[in-house]
C-alpha cells in the first residue's frame, strides 16, 4: 500500500501536474491540501477518469483538504478536527481505506510569531494531539498524513538559524510535535532516515529549488499497527522542477499489506 502526501497549492490551477504524477508515481491512497476551491468546484470527474474516487473538504480560496483512493468509494469517518466548533477552517478529513484509517490535515503555519495566528497553531496542535490519543483506542492501522507546517528538527531545514523567528519552527511548534510523536506515533521518513537532510518544500523565490534550500514539512505519522508494516518512503523531488508546479513535492511511504508481503 503506498500513501502520499502533496500540498497541491491551489488544484484546479495545478490538476495537469497532479493527472501526470499520479500517472507516473501510481499512488493507493493521496492525501491533497491546500485546495484552495470549494467542493462543488473540486476536479472530481478529472480524477475518476485517471482511477481516483475522492472525498473533500474545501474552501472558499484557501485550506482544504481531500483524500484520493484507486480501492473505490472512500469510506469517511471524519470532517474537521473536533473540539472547537467555532472553527471552521476546512483542515482535516478522515477515512477508513483498506483496512487503514488515513486523516489528512493541513495543520496552521502560524505566522507571524507571535500573534493570533500562532496562538491559533498551538491550540490546534493541541486538539489533534487529543483526537490522535483517541485515535490510538481503537486498535486498528492508523496514519495521521499531510502537511503539518512544523519543521521537528534541525535537520529539517537548510538553515536553521534563519527560522529561529518561524512559527514552522518555534520550540513550541517543535515541541508540541514531539509530544504528539512521543504519544505512540512514528515519524515514518524519519525512522527510514535518520541523519539525512530530506526537504518536501522549497520556497519560489530565490531560487530555494535549484540551491536546494529546502524544509521538511510534511510528514506521515503511523501507529504501531502500521509502524511494524513501513517498508520505504521517499519524496519525489523532481515533481518541484515541472512548470506551474507546487512549492512542495509529493511525499510517499510504502506499506507491507496484512500478511507481511
Amino acid at each position: 500500500m503506498k500513501i502520499a502526501s502533496y500540498n497541491i497549492n491551489g488544484i484546479n490551477g495545478r490538476i495537469a501536474n497532479l493527472l501526470r504524477w499520479l500517472a507516473e508515481a501510481q499512488p493507493d491512497v493521496v492525501c491533497l491540501q491546500e485546495l484552495k476551491c470549494e467542493d462543488n468546484r473540486s476536479p472530481k470527474r478529472a480524477l475518476l477518469e485517471a482511477g481516483y474516487h475522492a472525498i473533500w473538504h474545501g474552501q472558499q480560496s484557501w485550506n482544504g483538504v481531500a483524500i484520493l483512493s484507486r480501492y473505490g468509494e472512500i469510506q469517511e469517518t471524519r470532517r474537521g478536527l473536533p473540539g472547537d466548533p467555532e472553527d471552521k477552517h476546512s483542515r482535516y478529513i478522515e477515512a477508513f481505506i483498506n483496512g487503514v484509517v488515513i486523516g489528512c490535515l493541513y495543520l496552521p503555519n502560524g505566522n507571524p510569531w507571535p500573534g493570533p495566528k500562532f496562538d491559533y497553531k498551538l491550540r490546534w496542535m493541541e486538539r489533534l494531539q487529543a483526537h490522535a490519543d483517541k485515535l490510538l483506542t481503537f486498535g486498528l492501522p492508523v496514519a495521521l498524513v499531510g502537511d503539518y507546517n512544523v519543521m521537528p528538527t534541525e535537520l529539517d531545514t537548510y538553515k536553521p538559524v534563519k527560522y529561529l523567528k518561524n512559527a514552522l519552527f518555534r520550540p513550541e511548534s517543535r515541541e508540541a510535535f514531539k509530544a504528539l510523536v512521543d504519544s505512540g506515533w512514528t515519524d515514518a521518513i524519519r525512522k527510514l532516515y535518520p541523519d539525512e537532510r530530506i526537504y518536501t518544500f522549497w520556497d519560489y523565490l530565490r531560487d530555494a529549488y535549484g540551491r536546494d534550500a529546502g524544509l521538511r514539512l510534511d510528514h506521515f505519522l503511523l501507529n504501531r499497527e502500521l509502524d511494524v508494516r513501513l517498508r520505504a518512503a521517499g519524496v519525489d523531488k523532481y515533481v518541484r522542477s515541472w512548470d506551474h508546479t507546487s512549492d512542495h513535492a509529493p511525499a510517499w511511504v510504502e506499506l507491507a499489506d496484512v500478511t507481511g508481503n
